[in-house]
């Protein structure tokens, strides 16, 4: 079986649908599976590994496409906004890639670079099967142009079916994490370097600094409110994400607001990630929905009590490792903080049931081995032979 992985990001942006890509081809290659990994940027750092050079999101021309072209129209040919048109001139040379070296199985998370690739394999250019990894919460009635698709937790699969598009070839598949590297420690060489006390109570969140979704201006403020309310409380915040267009201005609200409480670092290298994670003591997600949300399996793993909202895939995620609270209502996250942080029992025990649900549900072993599953399903599900006893595997959630 030959695999084929592409993240038209990997290589100049930092998010899950980043560390999917590389984590899950790292992982394949390891197992000796037949894997090549197309990325956008940087450097072949594997054997196995492509890089295809793309317009990127960021970069000025692709601004001056966007710009040119009227917004009726870009859509159309894949331009509607700069991440169209990073995916479009990625796959564009993709598709000669994929002749030289064809895959049996196409792999993505990039719904426009899916889509090219599955109209390419229509006309016959490319030969291979197409699975799109829902990672961008695309509307359901787009995803039902494909016949893989893997969402990230039950609940979307779930979704999918109450709305009437599901359909039996696609599965719910989560993302993992590598148990190994992000363990439970201390690091206290790294609060050094940042300048926090040994004995600080730390939360953490890892997340692009912005405002809409990630909702770091709510944690900011929450935070102030914990430092009001509880100003005995040894309580340092580190916010660790990529730069988005409002980061600057929430960097200078965070510190309006909490001074040397608060640390800020902006694309934070991800080979560090491990370490900063055992630098704190609890982890917190603001946002209202994820897909899936891999910052909660690393801080899981790293054995760290998370908080989050009440969406069902988060809640899903953290288990009884965390807890799940209002982040709508004012003052909920800060008395839960407060509460959290002053309870080291309560802590540690939470600490623990997030390192064994982890361990259970979002190994790389385990989840690996569905993925390959799905791969043999997706290879053989219209074959006669085997068709009435994988299908019924592929439909049903995969927890």
């Amino acid at each position: 079986m030959r695999v084929a992985i592409a993240c038209s990001g990997l290589g100049h942006i930092a998010r899950g649908n980043e560390a999917w890509a590389e984590d899950t081809a790292r992982e394949m290659a390891n197992l000796g599976i037949a894997v090549t990994l197309y990325k956008g940027a940087g450097k072949a750092e594997a054997p196995y590994e492509r890089v295809i050079p793309c317009w990127r999101r960021e970069s000025p021309q692709t601004a001056w496409v966007g710009r040119w072209i009227t917004r009726s129209g870009r859509w159309r040919v894949g331009l509607g906004s700069p991440y169209d048109i990073e995916q479009t001139t990625f796959a564009m040379r993709l598709l000669g890639h994929l002749r030289r070296e064809p895959a049996d199985v196409f792999h993505t998370q990039d719904p426009w670079i899916a889509s090219i690739v599955q109209r390419a394999a229509q006309f016959g250019l490319v030969r291979t099967r197409v699975i799109i990894g829902n990672g961008t919460d695309m509307r359901l009635a787009w995803l039902n142009k494909f016949d893989y698709v893997q969402q990230l937790a039950p609940w979307h699969l779930e979704e999918a079916r109450a709305a009437g598009t599901w359909k039996p070839t696609w599965t719910a598949i989560p993302h993992f994490t590598n148990i190994r590297l992000y363990h439970p420690g201390r690091a206290d060489a790294v609060r050094s370097e940042l300048g926090i006390p040994a004995d600080a109570l730390v939360v953490l969140t890892a997340a692009a600094i912005k405002r809409h979704h990630k909702r770091i201006d709510y944690l900011l403020e929450e935070f102030a409110q914990l430092r009001t309310s509880t100003p005995d409380l040894p309580a340092w915040l580190v916010v660790a994400g990529g730069w988005e267009q409002d980061t600057d201005e929430l960097i200078a609200r965070g510190r309006a607001l909490l001074g040397d409480r608060v640390r800020f670092l902006v694309r934070y290298p991800r080979l560090q990630m491990p370490e900063l994670y055992r630098t704190a003591d609890a982890f917190v997600l603001c946002s209202q929905m994820e897909m899936l949300g891999i910052v909660l399996l690393e801080a899981a793993a790293s054995g760290l009590p998370c908080l989050v909202g009440q969406h069902p895939v988060v809640k899903w995620v953290v288990g009884p490792g965390g807890e799940s609270i209002d982040m709508e209502t004012p003052g909920v996250l800060s008395a839960s903080l407060a509460n959290l942080l002053g309870d080291t029992s309560r802590r540690h025990q939470l600490a623990a049931l997030a390192r064994r649900h982890c361990e259970d549900h979002f190994s790389q072993e385990r989840v690996i081995s569905q993925t390959l599953d799905y791969y043999d399903f997706v290879l053989n599900h219209d074959r006669p032979k085997v068709q009435s006893n994988t299908t019924a595997a592929a439909g049903e959630p995969l927890s």
